[in-house]
Order: structure tokens, then sequence, then C-alpha cells
């Protein structure tokens, strides 16, 4: 099908499309009893890693300042859905790890974002929308081997991620 006007830069494109994936995933939020979380919280549950993980490493993996991401971590604390305990290989650092209230946070999560998925590749058509996802994946892929040449950052997928539906 025939684009109906003019592609938008890249930027807008992912910007617009971000926009709307974050709106859809919070929809549902109060009558999944997650009415607390708030949009910056994102960027903490997308980058928890399986086990726990040291402060210093959840900033850097969520792109975020240390003091941006202590404040979201204790605010996330405070309202039951992580704790810190010992971090086992050095007793004087914590580990940041999920409740079991944030365990069924990102259950529910990736029961959300599968059915955005199914709902926008309805849209597009299955093979358009893998595709697409195919494509970004391969580009951030590649994104992350040129930054590593040179010495920079990319952060690196987090371990614990929503697990994705088999595409059909």
């Amino acid at each position: 099908m025939a684009p109906s006007r003019e592609r938008q830069a890249i930027g807008q494109l992912l910007v617009r499309l971000l926009r709307e994936f974050r709106d859809d995933l919070a929809e549902p939020r109060t009558a999944a009893g997650f009415a607390d979380i708030r949009e910056p919280h994102l960027q903490i549950f997308g980058n928890i890693r399986t086990g726990g993980i040291r402060l210093t490493e959840l900033a850097d993996r969520a792109q975020l300042s240390l003091a941006a991401t202590s404040e979201l971590v204790n605010d996330l604390t405070g309202l039951g859905y992580l704790t810190r305990r010992p971090d086992p290989a050095d007793g004087r650092a914590k580990l940041i790890d999920l409740t079991g209230r944030g365990q069924d946070l990102m259950a529910a999560a990736g029961e959300r974002v599968a059915d955005i998925e199914r709902r926008w590749s309805a849209m597009v058509g299955g093979a358009n929308f893998a595709q697409m996802c195919d494509t970004m994946q391969r580009l951030l892929d590649e994104l992350g081997k040129g930054q590593a040449s040179r010495g920079g950052h990319s952060p690196q997928p987090p371990s614990r991620s929503i697990q994705m539906p088999p595409r059909e």
C-alpha cells in the first residue's frame, strides 16, 4: 500500500511511535492495579537485569544521570516495586531487583506489549511489521558495533526483558 503522504524524517517517526507506544502501554495501568506508575518509571523497568543490577549500571543502561536513576529507584522502592540488597560480590555495593509486585508489573507489561504488537501488526500487515522490527534491531546492532569500535558505549539490551510472542 502506498503511503498517504510524504514520509516524515526518521527522528519524528521514532519520537511519535514511542509516544504512541507509551500512551498505549499506560492506558490500562489503573485497571491492572498499577496506577502509581509514571512514565519516567518505564526507563527503570526497561533496564532491570535478572539477579539484580547496581545503580551505576542501571543508570548507564537507562541512559539517565545517576541522580535521576537514584530518585526513580527510591520512588519505586517506596512503592513496593523494587528492593535493594547487598551485592554478594561486593558487600559495600547494593543490587536493585524486582519485588513480587515488580514482577507482576513486568508480566502485565509483557502481555500489554504483545497486545500492542498484535494490533499494530494487523494495521500494517504481519510481514511488514516483522520486517520493520527486524530492520530496527539490525540497525541498533550495527550502530552498537560502530560505537564499540570507536570506544563509545552502546547500552546492552536488558537480560530481563519483556518476552515477545513468536511472530506468525
